[in-house]
């Protein structure tokens, strides 16, 4: 039996300064899915993600509907209660003195700040969450002093500190290095194992990896494949996706780019 729907888009449109970004959107999610949504850019993946966290909203229109867990008219704090995203702006607001543990203290507050005076169930909490993302080497260094994969990383951590149901990642690995990355991509493995929903955004094929369910091809804003990345990971569907001519090299658990 399939896990609940979490996400349920039938015919969804949906504009953002008079443009329209989302084209008659027909998508469902479940829970407990690991989900990857790849495109290149300016093919509607964050506009996804907008949509999801009410940024924008779709176009009412007859034999259409989007729904959040069986929602319409999901409330928006159940939106945020449910679902919590992490992208690249959350590390602008992030002091680099303060140390990782606090950064993952402060979201239980909702936070980007260093909490005085904590409860001991929080700092437990806060412990519990260190152990399992194995992020004990990095718990007691400054956000500053990170590497740009232990910094990404971190702000995840702080993101399901609260249990949510769904994580969604939104170009995750943008503006990081080749070891950062390969760091990153092994911490995310680590919460397919935490129960978590997740939903990654990305324009980049390194971060797909077989732990993946889905994955899912975006282009021009419409869903153009949407299946095991194992049947779908080949040279002519990246080739056709990404308007290139590359060869897809399979590995254990992900693929490479060879470009001759």
């Amino acid at each position: 039996m399939r896990n609940n729907c979490w996400l349920d888009a039938k015919n969804t449109t949906a504009y953002k300064n008079d443009f329209e970004v989302i084209k008659n959107l027909s998508l469902k999610l479940f829970e407990n899915e690991r989900i990857i949504i790849l495109g290149p850019n300016g093919s509607g993946k964050s506009s996804i993600v907008d949509l999801i966290n009410r940024n924008i909203y779709p176009l009412i229109k007859k034999n259409s509907y989007f729904k959040l867990f069986n929602e319409e008219l999901i409330d928006i704090w159940k939106v945020r209660k449910y679902i919590s995203t992490v992208n690249n702006e959350i590390k602008c607001r992030i002091s680099k003195y303060i140390k990782v543990k606090d950064i993952l203290l402060s979201g239980l507050y909702g936070r980007f700040c260093k909490i005085n005076n904590p409860k001991e169930e929080e700092l437990n909490k806060v412990n519990e969450l260190i152990d399992k993302m194995s992020l004990n080497d990095i718990a007691d260094k400054n956000f500053g002093y990170l590497s740009d994969g232990e910094k990404q990383i971190s702000i995840i951590a702080r993101a399901i500190i609260n249990n949510p149901k769904v994580l969604i990642l939104d170009e995750p690995s943008v503006n990081i290095d080749l070891k950062s990355r390969i760091f990153l991509i092994k911490k995310i493995k680590n919460l397919s194992q935490l129960g978590i929903s997740i939903l990654c955004i990305t324009h980049d094929i390194s971060l797909i990896t077989k732990d993946y369910n889905r994955v899912i091809f975006l282009k021009n804003r419409e869903i153009i494949r949407d299946g095991k990345p194992s049947k779908l990971m080949n040279s002519n569907n990246i080739n056709q996706l990404f308007d290139i001519n590359i060869e897809l090299i399979e590995n254990s658990n992900s693929w490479d780019v060879y470009r001759g």
